[in-house]
């Protein structure tokens, strides 16, 4: 009988397994490969001293990092206001969450695309503010760095705000009443009580945020000037794929790309560490 039980459980398990296994490892580890080899096969770190030699291809590190670091942290600050206001529901909840969330329906492309066309020199806000005198000649809101952030905090904020939401919405609320009945202000409350508890949901919410923004390709090339100021290291792994055709090369960048992330997301989690150690009070009560 336990025999049946494994073995139900193992062909339950198989599909998931051979998901992951095609998807995610066989292409980490092949590309892992190429990036220690070169056209002839050899194992070599020729593609890494190439890359750290070159200080225009270095440069993109820094370039994402300042991209994607404060965007991030942008996404994070304004999803927690938010996400604690909301944290009980109240009327109207779902009509303001409906157009917080929106641009997750619309995807990368076409809110670079929509930015373009509301935000560009013609745009609907440059007319807006050359008509209300603020401005006297168009701003200049796309094909540079600021153009970029804002597109990442756009696409951004509707996750950052979403996992923070579930996160705070879970917390005990009778914590928080115990809290001001002892004499504590909201504010005290928040930064002693609610704050630490909320610590691994931020923490979480950080990480996968700056993956994605760190990752960033489409807004960096519609909205930036990927030939410059924002060559970010997406960017230039794709030229030495898909214009120099160097797979090995575009191989390792992509793996300084994930060495760099998993710095990045092991100082937020020990971040977290420091803030609270203990288990997540969370539940209705």
């Amino acid at each position: 009988m336990r025999n049946d039980s494994r073995a139900g459980t193992f062909f339950l398990l198989l599909p998931a397994v051979a998901f992951v296994t095609l998807l995610f490892v066989y292409p980490f580890l092949y590309g892992m490969l190429l990036s220690f080899t070169q056209a002839e096969g050899h194992f070599t770190f020729t593609n890494y001293l190439r890359f750290f030699g070159d200080w225009w291809e270095r440069r993109t590190i820094l370039v994402t990092l300042w991209i994607s670091l404060p965007a991030t942290l942008i996404n994070v600050a304004l999803a927690i206001p938010f996400a604690y206001a909301m944290r009980h529901g109240y009327r109207g909840e779902k009509v303001i969450t409906f157009f917080l969330i929106m641009p997750l329906t619309l995807g990368t492309v076409l809110i670079s695309e929509g930015m373009l066309t509301f935000m560009g020199p013609k745009g609907w806000l440059n007319q807006i503010l050359m008509a209300v005198g603020i401005a006297h000649q168009p701003v200049r809101f796309t094909h540079n760095y600021l153009g970029v952030l804002i597109s990442l905090v756009i696409q951004g904020f509707p996750f950052a705000f979403l996992m923070i939401l579930g996160y705070v919405s879970g917390i005990n609320p009778n914590l928080e009443k115990a809290s001001q009945m002892l004499g504590a202000t909201r504010l005290q409350t928040f930064l002693r009580v609610l704050f630490p508890l909320m610590a691994p949901g931020i923490a979480i919410c950080f990480c996968l945020n700056f993956v994605m923004a760190f990752s960033v390709f489409p807004s960096a090339v519609l909205l930036g000037e990927p030939s410059g100021p924002t060559r970010v290291i997406a960017y230039a792994a794709y030229q030495w794929a898909f214009e120099k055709f160097d797979w090995n090369m575009a191989s390792a960048i992509s793996m300084v790309m994930a060495a760099i992330e998993l710095v990045v997301i092991s100082v937020a989690l020990m971040w977290r560490n420091t803030i609270y150690r203990g288990a997540s009070m969370v539940g209705k009560g």
